[in-house]
């Protein structure tokens, strides 16, 4: 306890992670951390780049730390409690658009933090136009990423779990960083047949390293940000192995069916 205290981020050390002024101080955290700004950056380029060239609006869900804003002009940025700067409350089991009005959603970090994920899936397939995209960012379950987030993470890893679903005790706490492995990869076949109107177009494993040493969100920097182009240019070579070694996978879903 004393190590992950001395590690811990001055700004949030102490502070309720279910505080929207949390969420509020790991804006300024990503911010002020060169090196995690530019995974962020990176992460952002990537989602932005998944998304098809149409009219219609993009939402991101769990917008409240983020600047993904800065990379899809059209951006509906949302949050299910008040945050500066984000444009929409909401609820992701209760989507407050119509039907097909959404060119696209993205999100980092959100899914694993989300209780009814069903119910999540066939709102933003409703919302969501035909041909439209699903882009996220989400922890991934390999042998490397079991030791880190089962030892090092403050977050529940529960792969072994029989159901999507967990209890919500909390907008951040409560969580299963483990369920986008189980849906899209352990449970592929079942997400398939309950979601026909989404394709998993890709899954690609990535980043074993780099957001580890960055201290994320909670905790301090363990490197400069000079080290950034090294690091990234060692996790480019690890691209055989990664299957093995990557802690997050960007996962892209497109819309199918009727819309």
């Amino acid at each position: 306890m004393m190590l992950k205290d001395f590690f811990a981020h001055p700004l949030t050390r102490g502070m309720d992670l279910d505080d929207p002024r949390t969420t509020y101080l790991r804006r300024q955290i990503i911010k002020e951390k060169p090196f995690l700004r530019r995974i962020y950056e990176q992460w952002y380029q990537s989602l932005a780049a998944a998304l098809p060239d149409r009219i219609e609006p993009v939402l991101e869900i769990g917008s409240g730390a983020g600047f993904l804003k800065t990379f899809i002009a059209d951006l509906i940025t949302s949050e299910i409690f008040f945050c500066p700067d984000v444009k929409v409350v909401l609820d992701a089991a209760q989507l407050p658009f119509r039907d097909g009005s959404l060119r696209g959603v993205v999100m980092t970090d959100v899914l694993h933090h989300l209780p009814k994920p069903r119910d999540f899936f066939a709102e933003a397939a409703r919302c969501v136009c035909r041909g439209g995209m699903m882009a996220m960012i989400e922890p991934w379950v390999t042998p490397w990423s079991r030791i880190i987030y089962r030892y090092l993470h403050h977050e529940p890893f529960r792969p072994q779990s029989d159901e999507w679903e967990f209890p919500s005790n909390g907008p951040l706490s409560g969580a299963n960083m483990a369920m986008p492995w189980m849906i899209f990869e352990r449970d592929r076949k079942t997400f398939e047949h309950e979601f026909p109107d989404w394709k998993i177009q890709s899954i690609v494993p990535f980043m074993p390293f780099s957001y580890l040493v960055s201290g994320g969100v909670a905790t301090r920097s363990l490197v400069p940000e000079t080290a950034f182009p090294l690091m990234r240019s060692l996790e480019e070579r690890m691209q055989p192995v990664l299957k093995s070694w990557a802690m997050f996978a960007q996962i892209r879903l497109q819309r199918t069916g009727k819309y």
